[in-house]
């Protein structure tokens, strides 16, 4: 079995269940008959520093941008910090960038996939986000096909996710492409969370 290395971008003012849904999706999920898990997940910031999430929620990351590990999976969150903040940000921006060629799967949860836009990767893709920003997305990148009323949108190596909870049900989309659709209906058993697959 392939174990990925799932990492979650963090920045101050971070959208809490953006980045901690995916964590816990992804943490918890576990193969038939297998002791080893299918995913490690880490959390990294620009610089390693204490981050602090929407509504004053602290975190620390595991690594900043120096020294984190090789990655197959990237999830950048959305919230206040990543629509107003970090994408006037270049090095974030970059980062993002990077993590294109460099891993299987690029991810977005609500606005988050601003910064997968202001970074040219959405340029020709269709893609989401947070309803309630998704006619920003649509005026700011006119090169995005944009999509409503959805909870993700899947294009191969690059998927976006509409806002906050949706970024639940895409990682249990990610989960059922990777291992299959009963380990992912087995994780949100777990969570007790309900999908449609």
């Amino acid at each position: 079995m392939q174990q990925r290395t799932v990492g979650i971008l963090l920045f101050n003012d971070v959208e809490v269940l953006d980045f901690a849904g995916p964590f816990e999706v992804f943490s918890i999920a576990t193969l038939p008959n297998s002791i080893e898990k299918p995913f490690i997940v880490k959390t990294i910031s620009e610089n390693g520093d204490l981050v602090t999430a929407r509504n004053g929620l602290k975190v620390f990351p595991d690594f900043s941008f120096a020294n984190h590990p090789s990655l197959d999976i990237v999830i950048i969150p959305g919230g206040y910090g990543a629509e107003e903040i970090e994408i006037n940000n270049p090095s974030i921006i970059e980062w993002i960038k990077a993590q294109q060629s460099r891993t299987e799967f690029l991810t977005s949860v609500c606005t988050g996939a601003l910064l997968l836009a202001k970074a040219g990767i959405l340029d020709g893709r269709k893609a989401t986000t947070h309803w309630m920003d998704i006619d920003r997305l649509e005026q700011d990148f006119p090169k995005v096909s944009v999509q409503r009323d959805v909870k993700f949108v899947d294009e191969g190596s690059i998927i976006t996710s509409g806002g906050i909870s949706a970024g639940i049900n895409m990682s249990f989309h990610l989960i059922a492409r990777l291992h299959g659709k009963d380990v992912a209906v087995e994780t949100a058993k777990r969570m007790e969370y309900e999908i449609k697959l």
